[in-house]
């Protein structure tokens, strides 16, 4: 299938009416079931055994306006506490074990740099935010990142040369907080690619000023109010799996077995609202997600971005999105799939090549955080990918 553009340009492409997502066969959706029925049991192996991936797992698998997998795997509350002395997990008692269901919602991590990004690029539709603009146009009072000229591509790129992550969590209050922010500039060449949380911190900073609304506030009413997207939200989120017994000094905090709180110390310290963290949401809602942006920014009669600006969102080298990325998707990477990678185990992942997201959501660190293993996030996208090659030569459904 040739990948589906929207039209070029600056101008504000009109997106028609899309399909809904429904629920289907994999033979519905245009995939390869044998392919299907390998990922459903490899996910289940993630969370099986003394020291699994990950506790529990959803997968949600679609090809055009088909959800053809959305498959729970293990727990979402495993453990009480992590013992250090044997470096494992302390399992709770049986009747204690909250099993991870369709419908449980999991720390997204990183993956809310997406909804910051796409809540920018409406700005940008909108023609309040200028995509080439200095941030300092914006945030005069942000005069280390204003003094540098550091702009809003430079920011959704990752290339302002700011560093990864300021220790905010460490700040007295919320005004040694923004004073760091204020005072913080870029240490890296711009234009040379660092993948930095401080950029969405800003963005955020920037979004919040012209609009004069928080990001919450932007985020639902922008994105998840509009696509249905009723079970994402930034926390507390009650019901959620669990985390991390967050203690030092594996953690930057001390604050205990998390659960339903957002696990990203930075956002935590700001309040659970943060540029770079802070969203919980299901598989299901992330897969409405997907076939939004795929469908060109529309679902059903809602918009969210007009199709020239999902062009601009996804192409090289992305707004806030990675592109052809194989560590995290597979045989999905090399035709301009796009996703991201969350810190808790979450990933998503959209191929507007063969029009197929996969979503992955996982709680690797509960226990404990460990070196992060994107093996299996791969593994999983690559079964997509062959399950699209299985049925090479069918026709899409709807086609």
């Amino acid at each position: 299938m040739e990948r589906r553009r929207g039209p070029r340009g600056r101008g504000r492409g009109r997106a028609l009416s899309a399909p809904r997502l429904r629920s289907g066969t994999p033979e519905r959706a245009g995939l390869d079931p044998g392919q299907l029925r390998h990922l459903v049991r490899e996910v289940h192996s993630l969370t099986a055994g003394e020291r699994p991936w990950a506790a529990g797992a959803v997968v949600a698998v679609g090809r055009g306006p088909v959800l053809a997998v959305e498959e729970p795997a293990g727990w979402a509350v495993r453990y009480a506490s992590y013992d250090v002395r044997s470096a494992r997990g302390v399992p709770l008692p049986p009747p204690s074990l909250v099993p991870v269901t369709s419908g449980t919602p999991f720390d997204l991590a990183s993956l809310t740099k997406l909804f910051t990004s796409v809540a920018a690029v409406q700005q940008i539709e909108r023609g309040t935010l200028g995509i080439d603009a200095e941030v300092g146009a914006y945030l005069p009072d942000f005069r280390a990142a204003a003094a540098h000229r550091v702009t809003v591509r430079q920011l959704l790129t990752h290339t302002s040369g700011l560093r990864p992550e300021v220790p905010l969590y460490d700040c007295a209050d919320h005004a040694e907080r923004m004073a760091r922010l204020h005072a913080e500039p870029p240490v890296g060449v711009p234009g040379t690619y660092c993948y930095s949380d401080v950029n969405m911190l800003l963005l955020q900073h920037v979004l919040e000023r012209i609009t004069g609304r928080p990001l919450d506030v932007l985020v639902h009413e922008g994105i998840t109010r509009p696509l249905g997207m009723t079970a994402t939200c930034f926390g507390p989120c009650p019901g959620a799996a669990a985390t991390e017994d967050q203690r030092r000094p594996w953690a930057k905090a001390d604050r205990g077995m998390l659960r339903g709180v957002v696990h990203d110390e930075n956002a935590w310290a700001l309040g659970g609202v943060a540029g770079h963290a802070g969203l919980f949401s299901t598989a299901r809602d992330l897969a409405v997600f997907c076939r939004a942006l795929l469908a060109g920014g529309s679902y059903g009669p809602a918009r969210i971005l007009g199709p020239d600006f999902v062009e601009l969102l996804l192409t090289p080298p992305g707004l806030g999105f990675a592109l052809d990325q194989p560590w995290f998707m597979g045989e999905l990477a090399g035709r301009g799939a796009a996703g991201h990678t969350g810190f808790t185990g979450t990933s998503l992942v959209l191929d507007r090549a063969t029009d197929t997201f996969v979503v992955l959501l996982a709680n690797t660190v509960h226990p404990c955080r460990r070196p992060p293993d994107s093996r299996p996030r791969a593994a999983v996208a690559t079964r997509v990918a062959r399950a699209v090659r299985g049925v090479r030569g069918r026709e899409m459904p709807g086609a």
